[in-house]
């Protein structure tokens, strides 16, 4: 499981997330950064749900947990990726590209630190 502050950091930094009703009190509402799929974190930071952590840079390759290495995505999508894309080798046009694509919609979605 991730640890429940970068999740919260992830929301903060992301403007797809808000703070909404759930069904069992307040949560943060957002969108996976592949499919825009409807994804909910805990006040506390806890994914619910179909709720990962995406590493944009694959951590395979070196990728970190540094805020514009990171997004929330479902659970189909990251594991899609991780099973196609995450395992070519560095320099693979496809993995290339997808990184390139989800870099500029991290970066599209961007919020400076001090949202939730």
């Amino acid at each position: 499981m991730p640890a429940k502050r970068l999740v919260l950091d992830i929301v903060a930094t992301d403007k797809t997330f808000e703070r909404m009703h759930g069904r069992h009190g307040p949560v943060w509402v957002g969108k996976c950064i592949h499919c825009n799929s409807r994804l909910q974190v805990a006040m506390d930071g806890t994914p619910l749900g179909k709720a990962t952590v995406e590493h944009i840079v694959p951590k395979t390759h070196g990728g970190t947990n540094a805020l514009n290495n990171v997004a929330m995505a479902c659970a189909r999508c990251n594991g899609a990726k991780g099973r196609k894309v995450d395992v070519l080798r560095w320099g693979d046009p496809k993995l290339t590209a997808m990184i390139e694509r989800l870099q500029a919609r991290r970066s599209k979605r961007w919020r400076d630190l001090g949202g939730p």
